[in-house]
């Protein structure tokens, strides 16, 4: 079974420009909903459904 590192590499570079434009639309002036947010960004975990999204548009997209 291929890793999850092998599954990511195809859209790696897709994956890097999804971290860093979520990472800007979750920035918030108040301090708290910031830091918040910064913890909910750190896990990992939210990134399944991206990954997924980016794997089909692959396979399936144009």
């Amino acid at each position: 079974m291929p890793s999850l590192q092998e599954i990511q590499e195809p859209i790696a570079e897709d994956l890097r420009d999804f971290e860093r434009r979520f990472r800007d639309a979750m920035k918030s002036r108040t301090a708290l909903l910031d830091r918040i947010m910064h913890y909910i960004i750190k896990r990992k975990g939210k990134q399944m459904r991206p990954m997924f999204t980016l794997l089909s548009a692959r396979q399936f997209g144009p």
